[in-house]
């Protein structure tokens, strides 16, 4: 597995800390890959075409 370092907003991590204090994930990590891999499999879904919004810019990487 490789590392990857990330800067969250401070109110979305703590809703991560929240999920995991809650049993829903074991660890903010875990929490993370569900994550991606949702987004990964929301992008699949779409015949292998990328949504993007009239700017041009993926709708996901919306923060």
């Amino acid at each position: 597995m490789e590392r990857v370092t990330l800067r969250i907003p401070k109110q979305q991590i703590e809703e991560v800390e929240q999920m995991v204090d809650s049993g829903e994930f074991p660890n903010r990590s875990e929490a993370i890959r569900s994550a991606v891999r949702e987004m990964i499999n929301e992008q699949g879904q779409s015949d292998g075409h990328r949504e993007q919004s009239s700017s041009g810019k993926r709708g996901w990487a919306k923060v």
